[in-house]
């Protein structure tokens, strides 16, 4: 079966663009003007990922983010936001707290868009293959359903978040760089990207949700992070 994204851009010659590079390289795609067509789009479409640009009519794309990830069906497919030179650093961390997997800025390489594409459905495909069940002292982790409870309580997490628990509970009481999470859960090429600040605004996030539990992941400064 191909796997599904929906695009989404107020622009229709980009669209045009996205969806036959896309479907060239065996993907089905599903094309929306604005987040509020896109909101309404994909609960029938079930994309497998969605790429939307941030600056669009009756609903920009990071609205449309957070309205997904706060959809509690459609709050495991991963978000690429697509947006302009003229947004700033502060604006893209903004983006990943509504819950972004990644960012591409314009104008992009459509191969770059479309490796970064890759790299998210393989680590989400991997998570939906597993059939296990990770339990810790409270904590419950399902890396079937990319499913969280904290003393059976449902914890509601974006895809980037759980990947980082994942990893972090996977590799206890071993120090994971900066540049190690970059690659394991983004799937960055660190010579090109090496900005803390996405690692340290997740990590800031994922403790939050997960309370007590949290205080586990400590940070090493100048370093990364252990999970105790």
């Amino acid at each position: 079966m191909k796997e599904r994204a929906l695009i989404v851009d107020d622009d229709p010659e980009l669209l045009g663009i996205l969806k036959k590079y896309l479907e060239n390289h065996g993907m089905e795609t599903i094309l929306a003007s604005n987040g509020a067509e896109a909101l309404a789009a994909a609960p029938a479409g079930k994309p497998d990922i969605i790429i939307t640009d941030v600056e669009m009519p009756r609903m920009d794309g990071f609205t449309l983010c957070r309205r997904i990830k706060e959809n509690k069906v459609l709050s495991d497919i991963p978000v690429v936001i697509m947006t302009g030179k003229k947004k700033s650093d502060e604006d893209h961390v903004a983006g990943y707290g509504y819950g972004a997997d990644d960012y591409v800025v314009k104008p992009f390489a459509y191969q770059v868009l479309l490796a970064k594409i890759k790299a998210i459905l393989r680590r989400t495909s991997r998570g939906r293959k597993k059939d296990a069940v990770v339990k810790k002292d409270g904590l419950e982790m399902n890396l079937e359903t990319r499913t969280v409870k904290l003393k059976g309580k449902p914890v509601k997490l974006t895809s980037k978040e759980f990947d980082l628990l994942a990893t972090f509970s996977s590799k206890p009481g071993k120090l994971l760089s900066l540049n190690s999470l970059l690659e394991a859960v983004w799937g960055y090429n660190t010579a090109d990207y090496n900005d803390p600040h996405t690692v340290e605004v997740h990590v800031s996030n994922l403790r939050r949700k997960i309370g007590a539990f949290g205080k586990r992941i400590k940070a090493v400064p100048g370093h990364g992070y252990k999970f105790e």
